[in-house]
């Protein structure tokens, strides 16, 4: 994988740049513009090479029809304040634009094509539609890594026909998962959360050979509480899971890797309620488990100070109620304060976990935080990613 970074002689060349703008929208504004910051390094980057900077990007699922509400629109004006440059957004269809000279009687250093999921050929990964996009400029940059696991037009196919580099954003993500699941610094723990164990259960089979430890938080641990023969009163499980927590188990033991789940918990008889840490046979079939307790914060924070690489994907409890929160939020200080000292290297992910850090303003505490999603996991997964593949 190439990255545009070392690459020479790029001035007044055409890029077509790949982002992952899909940012939240309500009524045209943008509520989260995480998506937006992070690719800014890159954009600043093309512009003093004195490229043209074409973006494709896309926001939604318009489903190959246009939808005015996805438009690109309130992204553009974004991008023009925060790098203080003109950005012209592009609405022709993309077929009448016959060449890359379109873009030659414009001033402006950046064009954005209007939402490229308006093409059903997008996502059908079309052959002659990347062919077509491809003839709009002179190198393509992937700077998407959070669609990289989609088989698209404009992330995939595209690169056939044009020389095809990574951008600064897709590196740091692919450089921070490698020092996950290829260059490891040991002793190594992964924090996992979430209701669902069946979503997570590739990624955890796929980490048990090469972690120390995996700690299991959130709802799935409420799986491994009962196997272990403990009533979990009304809490969320997931149904028909006996076998997938004894395979973990199974293979965790041949493998050397620790798995923990809690010793205690925070229940309440309702998601809003008040709550009481209770032992795991305390537990009453009216009440349901919403954290993690004292006694398994400590030992998590223990595990944490002797290990030397962190890897959390899921909130350790319902954070959105103040009253169980606290197990996640003690995790992050930790990892946090063993940050700043230098003595771990730790990567987010995870819808949940990003909002949770991003409510607390840690976000930037950590050595990197994903936003990718579906990449992020299947990365983790050992799954190999279209749009990385097609940059190798």
């Amino acid at each position: 994988m190439k990255s545009i970074l070392n690459e020479k002689n790029l001035k007044s060349k055409k890029i077509l740049l790949r982002l992952d703008l899909n940012v939240p929208l309500e009524n045209g504004k943008i509520s989260d513009t995480t998506r937006i910051d992070k690719i800014l390094p890159t954009l600043n980057f093309l512009i003093q090479q004195k490229t043209k900077i074409i973006i494709l990007s896309h926001v939604g699922r318009p489903k190959g029809k246009t939808v005015k509400e996805l438009s690109l629109k309130p992204i553009g004006e974004d991008l023009r304040k925060k790098l203080n440059t003109s950005v012209k957004l592009i609405t022709e269809n993309i077929y009448e634009i016959k060449n890359k000279d379109f873009f030659e009687k414009f001033d402006e250093e950046i064009f954005m094509l209007e939402n490229i999921r308006f093409y059903e050929e997008e996502e059908k990964n079309d052959q002659k539609f990347a062919k077509h996009l491809a003839s709009l400029g002179d190198v393509y940059v992937n700077d998407a890594f959070s669609c990289s696991h989609r088989a698209h037009a404009s992330i995939q196919q595209i690169s056939k026909y044009l020389p095809s580099f990574s951008g600064l954003q897709l590196d740091l993500e692919v450089t921070a998962l490698n020092k996950i699941i290829i260059e490891i610094t040991k002793p190594i723990t992964c924090i996992i959360g979430g209701s669902k164990i069946s979503t997570k259960i590739d990624i955890i089979k796929n980490l048990i050979p090469k972690f120390d430890n995996i700690i299991i938080v959130g709802g799935m641990a409420n799986n491994f509480i009962e196997y272990f023969g403990n009533n979990i009163g009304k809490s969320i499980k997931e149904k028909n899971c006996y076998q997938i927590v004894e395979e973990i188990i199974s293979l965790s033991k041949k493998n050397g890797c620790k798995i923990i789940y809690p010793d205690d918990v925070l229940v309440s008889k309702n998601l809003n309620g008040s709550s009481k840490n209770k032992e795991l046979d305390q537990i009453l079939p009216d009440e349901m488990i919403l954290d993690i307790g004292p006694k398994t914060i400590n030992k998590i924070i223990d595990i944490i100070n002797n290990s030397k690489t962190i890897l959390w994907n899921g909130p350790a409890g319902y954070f959105e109620n103040p009253n169980f929160a606290n197990g996640s939020i003690e995790i992050a200080k930790k990892i946090i304060e063993n940050n700043e000292s230098k003595k771990i290297f730790s990567v987010v992910g995870g819808g949940d976990t990003v909002s949770l850090l991003n409510s607390l303003k840690f976000t930037d505490k950590f050595n990197f935080v994903s936003t990718a999603g579906g990449a992020f996991l299947e990365y983790l997964e050992g799954k190999k990613l279209p749009g990385i593949t097609a940059l190798n």
